[in-house]
């Protein structure tokens, strides 16, 4: 690895996705190290988003109107005021994208085209590049980066963690397969996505497995909603790992989910297939537990025209076999999106100092229990400003931290296949005490211990500690054991030793284990 002593001092972001790709862009002119494992861009769920951004931009919309569905959605536990905020900030946000060069579709009188998707009430979500949307916004943000002289790339580089010194941020640990070295820095932006890959079925890169949550749990941060996994209704049920995701939209344009009866399951439920994620998820789940198969049809209303209104859905299908403007699409749930992550303010800001989260790893409350559909890459550019301009206006505190004279050697490279078997089956779409506490019991002695199965470990058992403190049904969150939803809705915050202490003798937390958030 390169030296790093010459980046010492400059903000560090971690992750080059939608929002790390903003933060750094937004805080030009002022210095900044990009790290990212991957090539640029390249293994980030924003990549692979196909439904686009939410924003209520047209005639008969507003952001009002966009926060009544956003709070329905959350199922209780949305924070309005953020919700409000980030909502309202929605025609900056798209400003900014296309001052960055992205492109998004418009109509032939120059408006823009926006698309329905489930519990939206109004046509708003926008695309660029149509069912390409995230790999467009990406690909255009990274070119952009490229062209920013303030941004120094670290491509092909692992941050492993953050290091503190009396309750603030001093550092990263950097390392590569072979290699590692500290960077020393006061100011860290964590922006690694989400979790999906703790889960045999999920739409997100497979090693996307909570490294942000990981890092900022080590380093004593708050950690909030850590069980509320979203599982996207519609995965192409096909033998290929990731599972390609078959966007809402199509069901947004009037497909019909049906079981291998031929009989349209979700007739009876308010929205019909338009029903909030974790509603139409849990309608399929029970369909494949009583030996149904499920299909999305889309025949009906695109036949022909398939291809040209989902192209990249249409390519991924005809690989399988399937021709959808003829051909029913069989579907299944499949881990998606994480609500929870690491407790941010309205500004990024965690309960740790000098350390920031945005994006997908971070709980800002705008989700609630359950995300509305696109409200999370409209999260992902909003909440990336709004710390760029925190950290903008926030003195740095002194660099002159320690570089050991000797470098660390590299931690063992994290291997999730201990793991994987143990969320997919107890921390999944249904869960109840008994799954629980099996996973609790075969997780917690991996998280303690020092092997390749330690972080993505912690972060597992992070959700299971968090999910049997949750006696009910509540969006994401699913219980055989507590079907119903409880009257109060509460959210709850933890440190990583808060969780440890919930989860030593496999029984809820006592109240006063569970940290308060900052005020």
């Amino acid at each position: 690895m390169q030296s790093l002593d010459p980046l010492a001092g400059q903000i560090a972001v971690v992750g080059s996705g939608i929002a790390g790709l903003i933060t750094a862009l937004e805080l030009a002119p002022r210095p900044v190290v990009l790290v990212t494992r991957a090539e640029l861009g390249r293994e980030s769920s924003s990549l692979w988003a196909q439904g686009g951004i939410a924003a209520s931009l047209g005639p008969d919309d507003d952001p009002d109107l966009h926060l009544a569905d956003t709070l329905a959605a959350g199922a209780g536990l949305c924070d309005q005021d953020v919700a409000r905020g980030i909502l309202s900030d929605a025609r900056d946000a798209i400003a900014t994208l296309e001052h960055y060069g992205v492109r998004f579709d418009r109509k032939p009188d120059g408006t823009f085209s926006l698309g329905l998707e489930a519990a939206h009430g109004r046509r708003r979500i926008l695309h660029a590049g149509g069912d390409g949307s995230g790999a467009a916004i990406t690909l255009a943000l990274a070119e952009a980066v490229r062209r920013t002289p303030s941004i120094t790339l670290l491509t092909g580089v692992e941050a492993r963690r953050v290091l503190t010194e009396e309750g603030r941020v001093t550092g990263l640990l950097l390392q590569t397969e072979t290699d590692a070295g500290i960077l020393p820095t006061t100011q860290v932006v964590l922006a690694t996505g989400g979790l999906g890959g703790l889960f045999d079925a999920t739409t997100n890169p497979s090693g996307n497995v909570g490294q942000g949550v990981m890092m900022a749990a080590r380093a004593g941060a708050l950690l909030a909603d850590m069980e509320f996994v979203q599982f996207h209704p519609t995965a192409l049920d096909v033998p290929r790992t990731p599972l390609p995701l078959v966007s809402e939209a199509v069901r947004g344009e009037g497909a019909w989910l049906l079981n291998g009866a031929g009989e349209r399951f979700m007739l009876d439920t308010e929205g019909a297939e338009l029903a909030p994620r974790d509603v139409v998820a849990r309608a399929i789940h029970a369909q494949i537990e009583h030996g149904q198969r499920v299909y999305l049809d889309a025949s009906r209303v695109l036949g022909p025209r398939f291809a040209t209104a989902f192209p990249t859905i249409d390519r991924l299908c005809r690989e399988a076999g399937i021709d959808p403007a003829r051909d029913p699409i069989p579907v299944r749930p499949a881990a998606h999106y994480h609500m929870g992550g690491v407790a941010t303010d309205a500004f990024g800001r965690t309960s740790l100092a000098g350390l920031w989260a945005v994006g997908e790893c971070a709980a800002t409350g705008l989700h609630g229990a359950n995300r509305l559909a696109s409200n999370s890459l409209l999260e992902a550019v909003v909440m990336a400003r709004r710390a760029a301009k925190a950290l903008d206006e926030t003195p740095v505190h002194s660099t002159k931290v320690s570089i050991r004279t000797t470098l660390p050697r590299p931690l063992p490279r994290s291997d999730v296949d201990a793991v994987r078997p143990i969320v997919s089956r107890h921390l999944g779409l249904i869960r109840d005490k008994a799954g629980l506490e099996e996973a609790i019991r075969r997780l917690r002695p991996l998280a303690l211990g020092d092997g390749p199965a330690s972080d993505p470990a912690l972060v597992a058992l992070a959700i299971a500690g968090f999910a049997a403190l949750r006696l009910e049904t509540r969006g994401g969150h699913a219980r055989r054991d507590f079907p119903n939803l409880l009257s109060n809705a509460i959210r709850h915050r933890m440190t990583l030793d808060d969780i440890l202490a919930a989860t030593a003798d496999l029984v809820p937390a006592k109240p006063h284990l569970v940290s308060e958030y900052m005020t």
